[in-house]
């Protein structure tokens, strides 16, 4: 043990070999082992190596491959409309006399209330289709019954002459009937006046076809509640109908001006979206389709097609027809159900997206993994590396319907890089 120590290096170090062999050997074998790491290196870099994870220069493509699937693909038209209330059309104001008082512009008047003053008159809304025609009201009959069966011509002509042709003595008129019951009026206009009268709190008769004496007490309530003379009957001019809330549009007169069917204009209280869509390709617009409105704001809501005009007008600034004006259009009124998805937006330009063409169950792959063969047309690369050629159908929201007798759903295909 003690020579063991003795011969060893104080420092640790390695004794150094001796003149020949084996200093070489270490030298060449460290030579070696380099050229065997970069080699590997190498083949690792050109991607040809066995290991299971690739180095970071050479990504893997795996997120490039696709698998071709099914789907229903619809394409999508978008055409530019104005967001708004819809056309102002004129109240039928039957009131005449002076205006004294007009409600501010876009102001919501419902059932009962006042849509103006007419020689300090209210001229009150009430809802229903048929317009007011007629004054409401109980109506007495004040001619007596003629008893004689005879004119008052040939009253007078008996009168004047007797038997023997002298001029007789005048005959005393008829006793004066007592006035008939007063007469009720009857139909479908009285049936609206009454429901309406019901639905604002006033009770106490029948609600039908007939205006009756228990009605008109409770015309003289409603019009007590309304600061009018409590006569019972309601004037032609004192009601106007309308299906549902009006929002007051641009007055037709000033204060001081006389009233008239032109005094005052409204629409309805729910926003909606008209379009000027080509006539040409108003195919789409068919009363009940779906479509989606985007609003000035970036938001998108669901509208539905509600009317479609069916008047043709020409573009300003280019005749019937002219392709660089876009050709003669139609309106199309969009209603949104859901008002409170348009927020506080009153107005604005918005776009409406239609479906132009949908088709069901095809085949797709997104529309970049679509290459141009030498051939001509279009082709896919397998996940092998070989090319199928395709046909191509619709193309909607990035993706493509493809086709031919070698796709098939799940086949597997790059995307090119």
């Amino acid at each position: 043990m003690a020579d063991l120590a003795d011969t060893a290096d104080p420092a640790g170090a390695v004794p150094l070999p001796t003149r020949g062999g084996p200093r070489r050997r270490t030298a060449l074998i460290a030579s070696v082992g380099a050229v065997v790491v970069t080699a590997v290196a190498v083949v690792g870099a050109l991607g040809l190596g066995g290991g299971e994870e690739e180095g970071p220069s050479a990504p893997s493509r795996a997120g490039s491959v696709v698998a071709v699937s099914r789907a229903t693909l619809t394409e999508r038209t978008r055409v530019d409309g104005r967001l708004g209330y819809g056309t102002e059309i004129p109240l039928p104001v039957r009131a005449t006399g002076t205006v004294t008082w007009l409600p501010e512009q876009g102001a919501t008047v419902r059932r009962g209330g006042a849509l103006l003053r007419v020689d300090d008159r209210p001229v009150v809304l009430l809802y229903g289709r048929l317009p007011m025609y007629r004054d409401l009201g109980l109506t007495a009959t004040t001619d007596a019954a003629d008893t004689t069966g005879t004119t008052d011509s040939e009253s007078t002509e008996a009168a004047g002459s007797g038997a023997d042709g002298e001029r007789a003595a005048p005959t005393e008129p008829p006793a004066s009937a007592e006035p008939s019951a007063p007469t009720e009026l009857k139909g479908m206009d009285v049936l609206q006046f009454e429901t309406n009268l019901a639905a604002l709190g006033h009770t106490g008769f029948t609600v039908d076809e007939t205006f009756t004496a228990k009605t008109a007490l409770a015309v003289e309530r409603w019009q007590r509640s309304l600061g009018l003379p409590e006569t019972g009957a309601v004037g032609i001019g004192d009601v106007v109908y309308s299906t549902g809330r009006v929002r007051i549009g641009r007055p037709g007169v000033r204060l001081g001006g006389a009233a008239g069917e032109n005094t005052l204009t409204c629409t309805g209280t729910a926003r909606k979206v008209v379009v000027d869509a080509s006539a040409a390709d108003a195919a789409w617009a068919v009363r009940g389709t779906g479509v989606r409105v985007r609003l000035p704001d970036g938001k998108t809501v669901k509208g539905e097609v509600a009317s479609v005009g069916k008047q043709a007008a020409a573009p300003e600034g280019g005749g019937e027809g002219d392709p660089e004006q876009g050709g003669a259009t139609v309106p199309v009124t969009v209603t949104i159900r859901d008002q409170k998805s348009v927020g506080r937006l009153e107005s604005g330009p918005v776009t409406v997206e239609y479906v132009g063409r949908e088709v069901k169950d095809v085949l797709a792959v997104p529309v970049a993994a679509l290459v141009a063969l030498a051939e001509g047309g279009h082709g896919l690369e397998t996940e092998q590396g070989r090319f199928v050629a395709v046909r191509t159908g619709l193309f909607a929201d990035g993706q493509v319907e493809v086709s031919g007798p070698a796709v098939r759903e799940g086949m597997k295909v790059r995307i090119p890089e």
